[in-house]
């Protein structure tokens, strides 16, 4: 397929493994650093669930873009859109998004929405086309491999006084499963009805279930052992008077720590977040270190992106005080249309 431009042509093509080095020649600086793409481009291609397409301008790779089929293949979640620099702002993005709905058209006529995560301020003409379903706040820190240990030791001493009536359990792929299955009330936990993992988007279908069940992500579940199905909510005096309501249960997801073009030796763990008591949440974003620094190269430094409810971004941000911040600050949007 050809597009016509002010510019030149441009021709649209399959992604192959042999493109990568020119893929990663047009991404420079992307998220800071910290872009997935060069980890994930080969195991991308080997998805048979994932179509992964090239813009070319007089034969040079000038663009990129990918879908996923989730929700039994009937939404197609868009990841991984960049273009090259010297094409910016000439309406690539527009025809490369214009040919991904070509795509869908044609070879997936049962999909019906197409879903999507982009940093706070997604340009008017997007939002004339997507409604945005929720957002969330971005944390970084950066934590090199001489201060990991003593960072850690510092967030031990910030939760040694929390309620330590939290119950933190890792849960196994039957223990996901029937997470969801089993208690609709459990849902309250996820913003708008979405399991986000990373920038990844997903309804809790089974399906969805078992395409991050590949993933080797660390499942943690905390609840107030006191706590029953009939009550699964607290009131804690606000600092303002009024009350403020949180959830008696918490669940957090940890990514593997993944090599990112930073810097040589740098890696990415992303940590997700979902619920809205900040007891909890500091308990979770401490084990999720501790397990996901088990997982480094000796002498790695590692880049943390914590995505929790907005809602708690002011207490985490004063939890991981004197931890050495990642120059990013973001809010996480998920956007989704209907085709």
């Amino acid at each position: 397929m050809s597009d016509k431009t002010s510019f030149s042509q441009i021709d649209f093509v399959p992604a192959k493994a042999e493109d990568y080095e020119e893929v990663m020649s047009i991404s420079g600086g992307i998220y800071n650093g910290l872009d997935y793409l060069p980890f994930r481009y080969h195991a991308w291609l080997k998805d048979p669930q994932r179509t992964m397409f090239l813009a070319k301008c007089e034969g040079k790779v000038v663009g990129f873009e990918s879908f996923l089929l989730v929700d039994d293949g009937t939404t197609a979640v868009v990841e991984g859109l960049r273009v090259a620099p010297w094409m910016r702002g000439r309406g690539v993005a527009g025809l490369i998004q214009k040919h991904c709905l070509d795509i869908l058209h044609s070879d997936h006529p049962e999909v019906k929405k197409v879903r999507l995560t982009r940093v706070e301020n997604p340009p008017a003409a997007m939002l004339a086309k997507y409604k945005v379903l929720n957002s969330k706040a971005v944390i970084s820190i950066n934590l090199p491999a001489d201060q990991l240990e003593t960072s850690l030791k510092l967030l031990e001493s910030r939760v040694d006084n929390l309620d330590t009536s939290k119950h933190l359990s890792v849960l196994g792929a039957e223990e996901i499963l029937k997470f969801f299955d089993e208690s609709k009330t459990r849902k309250d936990l996820l913003l708008g009805g979405f399991l986000v993992q990373g920038w990844l988007a997903l309804t809790t279908q089974k399906s969805n279930l078992n395409l991050l069940l590949k993933r080797k992500i660390v499942w943690i579940y905390s609840h107030s052992r006191e706590s029953g199905d009939s009550e699964r909510s607290s009131e804690i005096a606000t600092a303002c008077g009024g009350p403020q309501t949180y959830l008696e249960e918490f669940l957090s997801l940890g990514s593997p720590p993944f090599p990112v073009p930073y810097s040589e030796q740098v890696y990415c763990l992303e940590i997700d977040l979902f619920g809205n008591d900040p007891s909890h949440a500091k308990l979770h974003v401490l084990q999720q270190l501790k397990m996901g620094a088990q997982g480094l190269p000796e002498g790695s430094r590692v880049v943390v992106l914590l995505y929790p409810e907005e809602s708690l971004k002011a207490q985490l941000d004063q939890f991981c005080e004197r931890l050495t911040p990642f120059p990013l600050t973001w809010i996480q949007l998920i956007l989704e249309m209907d085709i």
